[in-house]
């Protein structure tokens, strides 16, 4: 199994961003996906989890209201929709099957 994350760049506060996890060999409604974030000087951090049916989903107190994840079965994608970046949500975040799996990451960072 390959998980490729996609979607990371500089925005400024206030901005949005869309990460992607793609996934090979394996189709992702057999798997629950999970998305984590590492900030310089920090502990990684879970930051949303969709169920394999896409029917049980969990945010981070930090960014509930804010983040959407959801999958795509066609495109074989997880997506973390992220609005209202502030600060202190740069960070590398990578995406998780199962938490066994895991891509390499994509940096997202926020600043003016």
């Amino acid at each position: 199994l390959r998980l490729v994350e996609s979607g990371g760049g500089l925005v400024q506060p206030g901005g949005s961003l869309r990460l992607s996890c793609a996934a090979s060999d394996v189709t992702l409604d057999e798997i629950a996906v999970g998305w984590f974030r590492r900030a310089p000087g920090k502990e990684r951090e879970g930051v949303s989890c969709i169920s394999r049916r896409g029917d049980i989903i969990n945010y981070a107190d930090s960014v509930k209201g804010r983040f959407t994840i959801s999958k795509d079965d066609v495109k074989n994608t997880v997506c973390l929709e992220m609005d209202s970046l502030r600060p202190e949500d740069t960070a590398k975040n990578d995406c998780t099957a199962a938490g066994v799996w895991w891509g390499r990451g994509t940096q997202v960072t926020v600043s003016s």
